[in-house]
């Protein structure tokens, strides 16, 4: 493969848990092209009234590369990165479309409402809230916000109600 077959793309890059702003610098640093979208959200202290900056996508951020050996291996060997998301055939291109959206989106300056729809049998964990550290499988959504989750144990099953906010979806197990 020479330079000249190789084609800038944009790709995903999975993160550290809050290191989006960390490898965002180090590739800026680098003279890689990074897109790190970010939204405006009331921050969910109690004692403060505060708008703050999050990523929109927790965990990810966008790279611009043409994949040639040295900078895909200057990306991922960056603090805080883990890995360019793929398929088994190696790290797969997000449509420049989609990109120019989210930058769209993101200079708009108006509220966007993110997530993910659970499924019916994800496995989650609770991760805010009094049953926090619990783990348990999705069964169905209850109302605004509210989800259902069933945990089993001893070949029974208890189900609790949490807030929707307060879950994430793990991944799935491969053994």
């Amino acid at each position: 493969m020479t330079k000249d077959t190789l084609i800038r793309a944009w790709y995903a890059l999975h993160t550290k848990s809050r290191f989006e702003n960390v490898v965002n610098e180090r590739l800026m640093g680098k003279s890689i092209e990074v897109f790190l979208p970010k939204i405006q959200v009331p921050s969910k202290r109690r004692d403060r009234k505060k708008i703050i900056q999050i990523p929109l996508f927790p965990g990810y951020l966008f790279v611009k590369t043409d994949l040639n050996p040295y900078e895909h291996l200057e990306i991922v060997k960056t603090t805080g990165a883990v890995s360019l998301i793929g398929n088994a055939r190696g790290p797969v291109a997000v449509p420049s479309e989609d990109i120019e959206s989210l930058k769209i989106m993101v200079v708009a300056n108006k509220e966007v409402i993110t997530g993910y729809q659970l499924q019916e049998g994800d496995r989650v964990m609770v991760v805010g809230g009094p049953f926090s550290g619990m783990t348990g499988i999705f069964v169905r959504y209850k109302g605004i916000n509210r989800v259902v989750i069933n945990i089993s144990a001893l070949g029974q099953f208890a189900s609790v109600e949490v807030n929707e906010e307060d879950i994430e979806i793990l991944p799935e197990k491969t053994s």
